[in-house]
């Protein structure tokens, strides 16, 4: 469990940035040359190194925000999933169903952490005029919490993840609503990732590719 400890990218895992940042540039940058990019990311070590692998291919600064660091998961961070379910059995199953049992271990709450991310993006997106894409690269449970906060999930389920886990190195797409309403957003995309993150070369890419 990583949460909020500030560790880099594996192997892997560079790999896998590589691979989304092409896809990234290759789907929504080079289609659209006469659009501007804005890059903000999470100020942690793993995912900066995720948004430079774009930024840095298009020749873009990235913008660090604190706000959207991953969710602290109190004690359960940097424990094994084998050392949760040993020692805690029945918290650890609650949280895997998504039912809050990290909140008896100093977990940041669902809403907490959705609302931080929610902020971020909101105050970020409005440094953003019409021509320009707004490009931002978080964590996994601080991109499921923002998204279930931003659109209301959150008010009825505080504590229930009732979104799917967001793969590594993949991304979610927003729209603005155009509804001369602030902050409303469409989802469009979810748990998106290159052609290549559905195969079994995604986790291991050392074997060869058939």
């Amino acid at each position: 469990m990583q949460g909020s400890i500030d560790i880099p990218l594996d192997e892997v895992g560079l790999w896998q940035v590589k691979q989304s940042a092409k896809a990234l540039i290759d789907l929504y940058v080079r289609r659209q040359p006469e659009r501007r990019q804005l890059v903000v990311s999470s100020d942690l070590e793993r995912a900066m190194q995720t948004a430079h692998a774009f930024a840095d291919g298009i020749g873009v600064p990235v913008h660090a925000d604190p706000r959207l660091r991953e969710r602290d998961f109190g004690e359960f961070e940097g424990k094994t999933a084998e050392y949760l379910a040993r020692n805690y059995p029945e918290d650890f199953e609650s949280w895997c169903a998504g039912l809050g049992g990290e909140l008896n271990h100093g977990a940041e709450s669902h809403e907490h952490t959705g609302t931080r991310g929610m902020n971020a993006v909101n105050d970020w997106a409005h440094e953003c005029d019409e021509n320009t894409d707004l490009f931002v690269f978080s964590h996994g449970a601080l991109i499921e919490n923002t998204l279930q906060v931003m659109f209301g999930i959150g008010e009825h389920f505080p504590d229930f993840i009732s979104v799917t886990t967001m793969r590594n190195a993949h991304w979610a797409r927003l729209y603005n609503a155009g509804i001369h309403v602030d902050n409303r957003w469409i989802l469009s995309d979810y748990n998106h990732g290159p052609a290549l993150a559905d195969t079994e070369y995604w986790e291991n890419p050392s074997q060869p590719l058939e």
